[in-house]
């Protein structure tokens, strides 16, 4: 009896989330060689550029999941859609005084972390979306890394939105990629560089993903 064949494995899917207001910015070059790397290889990529989608990064009450009232906005089911199924979350962003941009942080609150309460997270429950994917971070800043360090800016950040997201999630160990000192007038030798350096670690990050799904 002939064996039916098997489907062919789907490609293993990146969500990219950017988030700068300008299009031409810096963050953007990182999300479009970051893009263009995967699909390369065949990778499937998702992009959710924030700013110009217009998303409401605002929580409504009735989305915190302690509410009695509890439901998620049409937006944010729409988001969960798109991403749900991705093996690695990619988030772009600039450091803000300290932080990533507000928007940044709105789209994990109202998205990444739709329905999932602190009971879950300290229970440690399964993430239907994030569970066991990677997290990837590529940030900007105008400081140096020398400034970031000595106003105690990096580490916290790193707990805060790096580590922390993972382990209330259970996602994979983190990754996370800073471009100091960009600002107004580079070098493109050194634009290049940097855009390089985005390339060979999204190649690493691709060649990671085709083995686990082996």
């Amino acid at each position: 009896m002939n064996t039916p064949p098997q489907a062919a494995p789907r490609p293993p899917r990146h969500a990219l989330i950017l988030c700068h207001p300008d299009l031409h910015s810096f963050c953007a070059s990182i999300a479009e060689r970051y893009r263009r790397t995967a699909e390369r290889v065949n990778h499937e990529v998702i992009v959710r550029d924030l700013y110009r989608m217009n998303f409401d990064p605002v929580l409504k009450a009735c989305e915190r999941p302690t509410c009695a009232d509890f439901t998620l906005s049409a937006d944010v089911e729409a988001e969960l859609d798109l991403i749900r199924g991705s093996d690695i979350f990619i988030l772009v962003y600039p450091i803000w005084f300290g932080t990533p941009p507000a928007m940044m942080k709105g789209y994990v609150e109202r998205v990444l972390g739709a329905g999932f309460s602190h009971y879950a997270i300290r229970q440690r429950h399964f993430h239907p979306v994030m569970t066991g994917k990677h997290l990837v971070s590529f940030t900007s800043s105008a400081a140096s890394q020398a400034w970031l360090n000595e106003k105690a800016v990096w580490f916290p950040l790193q707990d805060v939105f790096d580590h922390y997201i993972a382990k209330a999630f259970s996602m994979a160990p983190t990754e996370h990629v800073h471009f100091p000192s960009i600002v107004e007038g580079l070098k493109e030798r050194f634009i290049n560089e940097n855009l390089f350096k985005v390339e060979e670690t999204t190649r690493k990050l691709c060649a990671q993903l085709e083995h686990k799904k082996r």
